[in-house]
């Protein structure tokens, strides 16, 4: 896309520009994840969420039809920002299950973007450029053709369409806490006014309207006690998991934009010359491998291991493996594509694990009404650094692509080792004494 903006001087400078595009809307949700999540734990979950799909809706149907590098950019950016749905799903998915059972919530939440890896990058490489691919089906000098990457977007936001509507029937457990006050509002329109929050945390739920309403005058009360509970920021627990995983972030979205354009880039760079079909396949294989890793293996695991001690061996793992991929240029035809495959799949095999174990441990180091703020703020922290990691990755690439005859670490190697620098420190910093890990209660202790 960023080639057919014709901005790009030279074929190296393409990757410095496409990094200019993944930052923009790393760095809209950066600015705004922390006030998405306040109102999550304000108004209820599902608002935000129907809201977050909406604007995928929107902003996707315009990125497909942009003209240039700057209204790409700016479609980008608006989605990133108005989209605050990431932190409130994985309150959501934590919050539906008890605690024994977060890890199945949250490594199905995953599994939901490893369906989306299955697809995305599928519907991107087949239906990219159709006048190009289907000429018999899309005419040339026709709409399509002025507008080649509309199609995909056009598709994804139809599908975000149906599920923005299918989320008007999400489903509620009967462990409610009603959050109106009967004095500014109405019985009959409290529900259709606030949304119901998820609570776990004691056998005390409300059976009936009239306790759902004595709940209700009591919450002023519970206001007074949130006030004095413990600030997220001076949550050691949670703000070190954090930290660590901004450092992961930063790396797996850099790898994500080094993979698909070290894959599309000439031999002569020191690429693989794939096509937008063959990167599309590699992904959709890995996402399909994410999916079955996540619904039927990862909780069984994380069980028996723990998801510190997970996230540790995944992370220690993924550092040979990645140092593994200059030298598959070395190989051609169906070897090259088993072996990338193979890196492939365990690599994001590795990047979910650790993500999703991360994710346990700070859902576990917050209490309830803190969670969509702590979420929100997870993701604030971890789109900054998202936003680094596209531009910064897509100039390494594009500096390493000038300097493929250099005579220490060649071409891509640089990359690669520059990825499992930044790989290696958060290793480092998942051990102790640096990420401290919430201590159970004896009522968690008894589950």
């Amino acid at each position: 896309m960023v080639k057919d903006f014709n901005i790009a001087k030279t074929e190296e400078d393409i990757s410095t520009y496409a990094g200019y595009v993944g930052s923009s809307f790393m760095l809209g949700r950066a600015l705004t994840s922390i006030f998405w999540g306040m109102i999550s734990d304000r108004y209820g979950r599902k608002p935000v969420i129907i809201i977050g799909i909406i604007t995928v809706v929107i902003f996707n149907t315009l990125f497909g039809l942009s003209t240039n590098l700057w209204m790409a950019i700016s479609m980008r950016f608006f989605l990133g920002s108005l989209n605050g749905l990431l932190g409130p799903i994985k309150a959501y998915a934590a919050e539906i299950f008890r605690q024994e059972k977060q890890a199945l919530g949250l490594s199905n939440f995953v599994a939901a973007w490893g369906v989306g890896l299955v697809i995305g990058p599928a519907l991107g490489g087949y239906l990219a450029q159709p006048v190009l691919k289907y000429p018999h089906i899309f005419p040339k000098d026709s709409f399509w053709d002025r507008y080649p990457y509309f199609l995909p977007c056009f598709i994804i936001s139809a599908f975000a369409f149906a599920v923005a509507i299918a989320c008007i029937w999400l489903p509620v457990p009967s462990f409610l806490s009603i959050k109106f006050s009967t004095q500014k509002v109405r019985p009959s329109f409290a529900f259709l006014l606030y949304e119901t929050l998820h609570n776990h945390n004691g056998n005390n739920e409300p059976t009936n309207y009239d306790e759902a309403l004595e709940i209700g005058n009591s919450e002023t009360n519970k206001d007074k006690m949130i006030q004095k509970d413990k600030s997220i920021f001076r949550n050691w627990p949670l703000m070190s998991s954090i930290i660590v995983y901004c450092v992961f972030s930063l790396h797996d979205v850099a790898y994500q934009e080094v993979f698909s354009l070290w894959a599309l880039s000439p031999r002569r760079l020191g690429g693989l010359n794939f096509t937008t079909n063959d990167v599309g396949n590699v992904l959709a294989i890995s996402g399909l491998a994410i999916i079955i890793f996540q619904i039927t293996l990862y909780s069984p695991v994380q069980k028996a291991c723990g998801p510190v001690n997970l996230a540790r061996i995944s992370g220690v793992l993924s550092i040979p493996l990645l140092q593994s991929y200059p030298f598959m240029t070395m190989m051609s035809g169906f070897k090259l594509y088993l072996m990338i495959n193979i890196a492939s799949i365990l690599k994001n095999i590795f990047t979910e694990t650790i993500a999703t174990s991360l994710f346990l441990l700070q859902n576990r180091a917050v209490e309830q009404h803190q969670r969509g703020a702590a979420n929100g703020f997870v993701m604030t922290c971890m789109s900054a650094f998202k936003t680094i990691g596209p531009a910064s990755g897509g100039a390494i690439l594009a500096w390493s692509e000038k300097h493929i005859n250099a005579f220490f670490l060649p071409g891509t190697h640089i990359v690669f080792l520059i990825l499992n620098i930044v790989e290696g420190l958060g290793v480092l910093l998942m051990f102790k004494p640096f990420l401290s890990v919430k201590k159970k209660t004896p009522s968690e202790q008894l589950h």
